[in-house]
């Protein structure tokens, strides 16, 4: 059996969902998604508690985007929905860190977002959760903190797509492997944030993490 603490050596990718909570899609001012909408992130964005993100240069609008992550437990291919629960391991805490501008720019020549989402250090990460620690994924809360000021705050009852809905999509077109991990959207008030701020990030009275930007 693998370790799947250790899930950020073990995974092969990150697989992330955009606009999966209507208010974040709103004050984004994009529309509400019909289908799931995936992207990636790459494994050299992972970073552990207490280190750093690093904006990455030339970017003026870096934002938080705190989100309920799900890890992979063994191969998964076409997932069936009720069976999504014997394909996870657990869970974690994650921030989806994104260049807003660079992300912007993209949109607009109709680019891919590589470089606004997967710039070294922005998927900072918390602690694994075991899948018997979290009884019911569908009814937690998610919270983000920016020098101890509410940002983010939203139960995971929101997300317009569950996660048995998200894994039986992704399964149709790629193979999930052990370790790797499904990020599942990030609730209304995302912000910039700049050089000195602390982000704690967590799932309230299950676990809590902190990152400073650099």
């Amino acid at each position: 059996m693998p370790n799947f603490a250790n899930f950020r050596q073990l995974g092969k990718k990150i697989i992330c969902v955009g606009r999966n909570y209507c208010e974040h899609a709103k004050e984004l001012g994009n529309a509400i998604p019909t289908k799931p909408m995936i992207f990636l992130k790459s494994t050299n964005s992972y970073i552990n508690p207490g280190e750093k993100v690093i904006t990455p240069p030339g970017c003026q609008n870096l934002h938080q985007e705190v989100e309920l992550g799900v890890i992979i437990s063994k191969e998964a291919k076409n997932i069936q929905k009720e069976r999504w629960n014997d394909y996870v391991a657990g869970y974690t805490v994650a921030l989806d860190m994104t260049a807003r501008d660079f992300q912007d720019e993209a949109k607009k020549a109709g680019a891919p977002w590589f470089l606004a989402k997967s710039f070294d250090t922005s998927c900072p990460v918390g602690d694994f959760i075991d899948k018997s620690k979290l009884k019911d994924p569908h009814d937690v809360e998610v919270y983000c903190l920016i020098n101890g000021q509410v940002k983010q705050k939203c139960n995971t009852n929101q997300m317009i797509f569950d996660i048995p809905t998200l894994l039986a999509y992704v399964t149709q077109f790629a193979t999930l492997d052990p370790g790797d991990l499904l990020l599942t959207g990030t609730p209304a008030g995302v912000c910039r944030v700049q050089s000195g701020d602390e982000i704690e990030f967590g799932l309230t009275g299950i676990t809590s993490s902190k990152v400073r930007i650099q």
